[in-house]
């Protein structure tokens, strides 16, 4: 049984972050409309999907503060079967992040084109297909492979993704800050420094999910401290990349 107050409390805590990072996208836009850059673009792209990603967080928690007017009880009480309906299907990939992570993962793949695009000639056959597979095979696996109220699934789907970050996310931090580092130009030094300050961020976002989860198979109802950060470093990492990156282009 899920506690419908915390849920509350974390549709309101989401409704902000998804309000702030909606509002940075439309700016993002704004600068890409106007300077064509296509470095921009692909960041506009990566935040969009992530953005997606906290939407469909948002409305698991719309469907499951309202789910005796909605219908929708049995995401929350494992004692209720769900109906056997394309509705019900969608419904509980969406209210156990599998939808979110979709768009999580598309926005990762953006990330390595992103990655390419600032410090290589060109793309590497072997990784682009390797990275390329990785991303079809996680999509599948979150759309697919799931058993409601299976922890376990939920659990390989997480850790999937996890490593996805870290094979995109760590490479791209480290390059950006090593550019930083040895760069004299004061804006490249800037730019490159708050992409590689969006990259912890988005690293810092999963591990602190990761702890929130792992609080959850303790006997925690969730709704962490770690839960309400980890959704605090993604904007922090999207202001990041707009204020050092983009805007001053």
């Amino acid at each position: 049984m899920v506690d419908i107050d915390l849920q509350f409390i974390g549709m309101i805590f989401e409704t902000f972050i998804l309000a702030g990072a909606i509002i940075l996208l439309m700016l993002i836009m704004k600068k890409y409309l106007v300077k064509k850059h296509r470095l921009t673009f692909y960041l506009f792209i990566i935040f969009l999907n992530f953005i997606i990603c906290i939407l469909f967080s948002w409305i698991t928690k719309i469907l499951g503060v309202f789910s005796d007017v909605l219908g929708t009880n049995y995401i929350n009480d494992d004692t209720i079967p769900a109906p056997n309906t394309l509705e019900a299907w969608f419904i509980l990939r969406i209210t156990h992040f599998r939808i979110s992570f979709i768009f999580l993962a598309i926005g990762i793949y953006f990330t390595y084109i992103l990655k390419v695009k600032l410090f290589e000639k060109g793309f590497n056959s072997r990784n682009r297909t390797l990275i390329t597979i990785y991303l079809i095979f996680t999509i599948t696996f979150s759309l697919f492979v799931y058993i409601k109220d299976n922890d376990l699934l939920d659990a390989i789907n997480f850790i999937f993704i996890l490593i996805f970050i870290v094979i995109v996310y760590f490479p791209l931090t480290y390059e950006t800050f090593k550019s930083s580092r040895s760069t004299e130009v004061p804006s490249y030094k800037k730019g490159f420094l708050s992409l590689s300050i969006m990259g912890v961020c988005f690293v810092l976002l999963f591990i602190n999910f990761l702890i929130d989860r792992i609080f959850i198979v303790l006997g925690s109802p969730g709704y962490t401290f770690f839960y309400f950060s980890g959704w605090v470093f993604v904007l922090l990492g999207i202001i990041s990349a707009y204020l050092g990156y983009i805007k001053p282009r």
